[in-house]
């Protein structure tokens, strides 16, 4: 079994379930491997070359991808996913996000992920943060990715029910290790990930399907 996984931050209560879990070494290995930028992740689930990752929503909408309630949620604000306005241009790592900036009209240019993070805290008043926008205007969660599955349905879906129903705790040494890694604080590491949630429940479910609805209207 191979899983695509996301190398950032906001998955990161995920990535280190999944290392502390009993699974084989081979399939956390084989995680490690497969370890990329969103649009390179999504590439390879449509390939088949992994098993299950979690994909950007806007190519996780095909009635044939089994999908799973968990993914990346922003109840509100996020910080990762922010646009300088400007001249328009998009995030080669993202799908949904440069999706998201045509649905809410702003102009400029995209970042996503942990390099995001890090020029939003670096000068937050030159960015506009796409999930506050969403929320203010349709006051509804923003669900940037989902797990969707091409085989071994049952095991990814036990593996995601443990993984809602652990808590959510990030060791010292792994924080001082992302926070060395990646150039943010630990405490705005620690700060960034209480906006962060996983379950796709109703509400999110109906954010999701409004953000899908939008998209297609823009073709």
């Amino acid at each position: 079994m191979v899983f695509g996984k996301i190398d950032y931050i906001n998955l990161l209560p995920f990535h280190l379930f999944l290392k502390k879990s009993s699974l084989q070494n081979a399939f956390k290995q084989a995680c490690e491997c497969q370890k990329s930028v969103p649009s390179s992740i999504n590439k390879k689930f449509k390939k088949r070359s992994v098993d299950a990752a979690v994909i950007s929503s806007i190519e996780s909408q095909k009635k044939s991808i089994k999908t799973l309630p968990l993914g990346i949620v922003a109840q509100k604000n996020v910080r990762s996913v922010i646009v300088k306005k400007g001249v328009c241009k998009k995030d080669p790592a993202s799908a949904t996000s440069n999706v998201l900036s045509k649905i809410l009209n702003i102009d400029g240019e995209v970042f996503i992920g942990d390099r995001a993070l890090k020029l939003y805290l670096q000068d937050p008043t030159s960015y506009v943060d796409l999930a506050q926008v969403w929320n203010n205007r349709f006051h509804l969660p923003f669900v940037f990715a989902r797990l969707c599955v091409n085989k071994n349905y049952a095991f990814y879906q036990k593996l995601a029910k443990r993984f809602l129903r652990e808590p959510k705790k990030i060791p010292q040494y792994i924080l001082k290790d992302y926070s060395q890694k990646r150039d943010i604080a630990k405490q705005d590491i620690k700060d960034y990930l209480t906006l962060i949630s996983y379950k796709i429940d109703k509400k999110e479910q109906r954010g999701l399907k409004l953000f899908l609805k939008k998209a297609r209207q823009l073709r």
